[in-house]
C-alpha cells in the first residue's frame, strides 16, 4: 500500500509539473496552434492522469494513516497533510469543468485564432495546487513532530494499558 501511495502521490505531482508547463504555454504564447494543442492535451492530463492520481493518493494515504503508528488523527502534520490534500482535490474538481470547456473549445475548428490567444490559462491553480502538493511532499518526508489532543491521550492510554501488562506478568 505504502508503494501505491508512493507511486501516486510523486506521480499526482509529476503529472501537475506537465500540466504547469502546458498552462505556461497557454499563459504566455501567441501561436494558436500551440495553445490550441496545449488546452487539449490539459483536458486530457487532468481527466485522465491528475484527478485518478489525486483520488488514489488521497484513498491510500487515509488506508496507511489509519494502520499504522503514525494514526490519522494523532499527528499533525497526517491532518495537515491530509486537510491539504482534501482541499486541492476539491479545487481541482471545482477547476475540471473550466479545463474542459477551454479544451472543448479549443478541439473546436470553429474557434478562432484570436479567440484562443485570447483564453485566459489556469495558471493561478496550477501555481497553487504545485505548492500546496509540495508542502503535503515536505510534511510526510519530514514529519515534523506533534501530536494532536487525541494522539496525546491515545498515548497516555497505551502506555498505561502497557504498564498495566507489565505489573499484570510480575
Amino acid at each position: 500500500m505504502l508503494a501505491v501511495h508512493l507511486s501516486t502521490s510523486v506521480g499526482w505531482l509529476g503529472a501537475l509539473v506537465a500540466y504547469l508547463v502546458l498552462d505556461l504555454a497557454v499563459t504566455t504564447s501567441d501561436d494558436a496552434q500551440l495553445v490550441r494543442a496545449s488546452w487539449i492535451a490539459m483536458g486530457r492530463v487532468v481527466s485522465y492522469v491528475i484527478v485518478p492520481l489525486a483520488l488514489a493518493s488521497l484513498v491510500t494515504g487515509i488506508v496507511i494513516s489509519a494502520g499504522t503508528r503514525w494514526g490519522l488523527f494523532r499527528h499533525w502534520w497526517v491532518l495537515i497533510s491530509l486537510a491539504l490534500t482534501v482541499f486541492a482535490l476539491i479545487v481541482l474538481l471545482l477547476e475540471i469543468g473550466v479545463v474542459d470547456r477551454m479544451a472543448a473549445l479549443a478541439s473546436d475548428p470553429a474557434t478562432t485564432d484570436a479567440a484562443l490567444t485570447a483564453m485566459p490559462g489556469t495558471l493561478p491553480h496550477s501555481i497553487g495546487g504545485a505548492i500546496v502538493l509540495l508542502v503535503v511532499h515536505w510534511l510526510n518526508v519530514f514529519k515534523p513532530r506533534g501530536l494532536t489532543r487525541y494522539g496525546w491521550r491515545k498515548e497516555r492510554e497505551e502506555r498505561a494499558a502497557a504498564q498495566r501488562g507489565t505489573a499484570g506478568a510480575q
